[in-house]
């Protein structure tokens, strides 16, 4: 089995049995937007990590920056007033969060160009861009080859992608145990992302670093909330659910989204 195979192999472990699926009471599929807003304001803030610092590096030289998969602008946005960018354009399926992409760009002094669609599809709408970065999708991608390669078609100087050290569900996995008493995945991880890209032809510069835990929610009942759906479990359950965060140590204070907020994140970067 080829390292891409195993990559796509691993992701596909990731569903859902059906006898629980059948009896989830809410789609658990949840995007949490909220999340991935306070994601982007806190960044443009503060940013910090080794993806702005490489994103900032490669624009030693101004240039245009195209982030895939761009949510609400948490791996972009922060580069506006810091970096010499000429032209931003983000690509990313949900409206919604295209929208609060464009209009915080407007407030950072920048009209960007929003593509709604999903990479590959839009890479030709989207052009080609100096830098491409491309923050926490990789784990979403099941098909690594054709995402990879019109990520590196579509740069001029840098590919920057940032990736979780684990796949972020991992953290639900003490809970799917403790609920419905089933073992979920251990991977993929980001060794095997480097391992799929080695077969690609691509060998990343790769970068460690930690984030350091911050609120995502508003309230640790919004936590509650979304994590009660992710498992599947009904309303009822709420105080439950809300006491197995507690005993898996979460500070109500710093609700951390769990499932998509990686701690030990890792920075992959190639030119081209």
């Amino acid at each position: 089995m080829t390292a891409t195979q195993r990559w796509a192999e691993h992701l596909a472990a990731w569903a859902i049995p059906d006898d629980i699926l059948s009896g989830a009471p809410e789609s658990p599929w949840v995007l949490p937007r909220q999340v991935f807003i306070r994601r982007a304001d806190a960044q443009i803030a503060r940013p910090a990590g080794a993806t702005h610092a490489a994103a900032v590096a490669a624009l030693a030289t101004p240039g245009t920056v195209l982030d895939v998969g761009a949510a609400a602008g948490a791996t972009s946005l922060p580069l506006l007033g810091r970096a010499p960018v000429r032209a931003l354009t983000a690509v990313d399926a949900d409206t919604e969060l295209l929208a609060h992409f464009a209009a915080r760009a407007r407030t950072l002094g920048t009209t960007a160009r929003v593509v709604e669609g999903r990479w590959p599809e839009q890479a030709g709408q989207a052009g080609a861009a100096d830098v491409v970065v491309c923050g926490n999708v990789l784990y979403n991608v099941v098909d690594l080859g054709p995402f990879v390669r019109a990520l590196t078609a579509s740069a001029r100087r840098t590919v920057i992608a940032e990736i979780a050290a684990a796949h972020p569900l991992t953290e639900l996995n003490p809970l799917w145990r403790r609920f419905h008493g089933i073992e979920r995945p251990a991977g993929p991880t980001a060794e095997d992302c480097v391992a799929a890209l080695a077969e690609l032809g691509v060998e990343p510069k790769v970068e460690r670093w930690r984030r350091e835990p911050e609120a995502e929610y508003a309230t640790f009942a919004e936590l509650v909330d979304v994590t009660r759906r992710r498992l599947c479990l009904p309303l009822k359950a709420e105080s439950e659910v809300e006491a197995a965060l507690l005993d898996l140590g979460v500070d109500p204070a710093v609700p951390p989204d769990l499932g998509s907020s990686g701690r030990e994140l890792v920075t992959l970067s190639w030119p081209v």
